[in-house]
């Protein structure tokens, strides 16, 4: 019997067995697929690779900004080639470290459970005194409109496997996944179309940011709200969607792909947890503890995206290690949900959303005043050309502690560390406000922000 096995080689698998290894030898890791990360493979590295080289195009196309006026054209065959180029070396230096590890310690094949201790793997079974599952998740699509559409139905498994980027594609979704591509594509010279369930974009959950990224992603990208297509039909090598417009008239579209970005749902049913509790035969009703990432009262713990509603990239790997002192010192657990919420979508300009977000203030009920700042005339954005979005800080009444902060603004993804870092230490308003702020640069904007949240509560 091992002491413990882990069924998942990614981010939260692979940073769990790294730990494991330290304290016993006595371990099996088993993976199906891949022995690297989704986000290595086709996620966040390749997808931050199309929108770095998008982004540089249209910094290019817009240097009238900053007073140049420069021309350019992509050969998007070239882009993907780079986007796979570097894909390949993230992912290879993850496969290269999983070779080095005992083979004794590996196994591939897709495992599911037989009892509460009991695994079984390409017809052979293994028992563990505890278990991590870390296996992930897989992009959601309708399974009815891949069978009529084929390869012209794609997801992020295989849109950076295109040879070239096409003329036409049609989104569905408008979450941090499809805004971030599509807005890429777009500014690589791809006619793109969103369809999106909902009045939503991105992750701000603040109603005033929320509804000045609407404002300010509509003038770059064609987003048909609360729409979505009726009927998906494959031309060739193109596929039709009918939708009715806002005028309720029916309306076809062709386009070259159909691009489907409306999350992931979990891999947890591969592994036939109803065989250890019938209890367990829901995956999306599974008793697992929000802090802890225990399984009912059993020796086994759910790592990253197999079961979160924060699927990243950090907060995997945390909770891989985390686990593994709770496996190998059961029944003494403890919480591994332990980092201050830091969460950024790569689109321009980013988003960003840090501690307490504005709608969970709201519905607990928190006494807070919010710290705004725009950055429309803001001098640094001004100078850069990015003089786009605003951020808002949360500050609670009472302790003048900073609660959180939303962020839709250039350079948002390090402002988002700043503020984190000040939440993590339990800093106040007044600590903030003490801290030097060097001119011109657009960290100035958050003091700005920390000075409009002082002001109100010392008029």
């Amino acid at each position: 019997m091992y002491d413990l096995i882990i069924i998942g080689a990614g981010t939260a698998g692979i940073n769990a067995y790294k730990q494991a290894v330290r304290d016993t030898q006595n371990i099996l890791i088993i993976n199906d697929g891949p022995w690297d990360t989704t986000c290595a493979r086709v996620g966040c590295m390749p997808s931050k690779v199309l929108i770095s080289t998008a982004n540089r195009l249209h910094d290019a196309k817009t240097a009238n900004a900053v007073g140049l006026d420069i021309e350019l054209n992509a050969d998007t065959s070239k882009v993907m080639s780079h986007v796979r180029q570097l894909r390949d070396r993230f992912t290879a230096a993850t496969l290269k470290d999983v070779e080095n590890w005992p083979a004794k310690h590996k196994v591939s094949g897709k495992a599911h459970f037989v009892d509460a201790n009991t695994i079984e793997v390409n017809g052979q079974s293994y028992q563990a005194r505890s278990f991590i599952l870390a296996v992930g998740s897989t992009p959601n699509y309708d399974q009815q409109w891949k069978k009529q559409l084929g390869d012209r139905l794609i997801t992020t498994d295989q849109i950076f496997e295109l040879p070239q980027l096409p003329e036409r594609i049609a989104v569905i979704g408008s979450g941090v996944i499809a805004i971030e591509l599509a807005q890429a594509l777009h500014r690589l010279g791809v006619q793109v179309s969103i369809f999106a369930r909902s009045k939503k974009v991105g992750s701000l959950s603040s109603p005033q940011l929320q509804g000045l990224a609407q404002h300010i992603l509509t003038k770059e990208l064609d987003i048909r709200f609360e729409t979505l297509p009726y009927q998906v039909q494959r031309k060739d090598q193109q596929v039709q969607l009918s939708f009715k417009d806002a005028q309720n008239k029916p309306q076809d579209l062709l386009v070259d792909y159909l691009l489907v970005a409306t999350g992931r749902h979990s891999l947890l049913e591969s592994l036939k947890l109803y065989q250890i509790d019938s209890r367990f035969k829901d995956i999306k009703d599974l008793p697992i503890d929000s802090k802890t990432k225990q399984l009912g009262q059993l020796p086994i713990f759910v790592a990253g995206d197999a079961y979160t509603n924060t699927p990243i990239q950090h907060e995997a790997a945390h909770e891989g290690k985390k686990l593994v002192d709770n496996c190998l010192n059961y029944p003494q657990i403890q919480a591994v949900k332990t980092l201050t919420p830091l969460a950024i979508v790569f689109c321009s300009p980013e988003m960003a959303s840090v501690g307490r977000n504005y709608q969970q203030l709201k519905q607990d009920k928190t006494d807070f005043v919010t710290g705004f700042v725009s950055f429309e005339k803001q001098g640094r954005a001004l100078v850069l050309g990015k003089n786009q979005g605003a951020v808002e800080i949360y500050v609670d009444r009472q302790s003048e502690k900073i609660l959180g902060a939303e962020l839709f603004v250039h350079q948002a993804e390090h402002f988002a560390h700043l503020l984190n870092w000040m939440i993590t230490e339990q800093v106040t308003l007044t600590d903030c406000l003490d801290k030097p702020f060097y001119h011109p640069t657009m960290e100035e904007g958050l003091r700005t922000a920390l000075k409009h949240a002082r002001h109100q509560l010392h008029p």
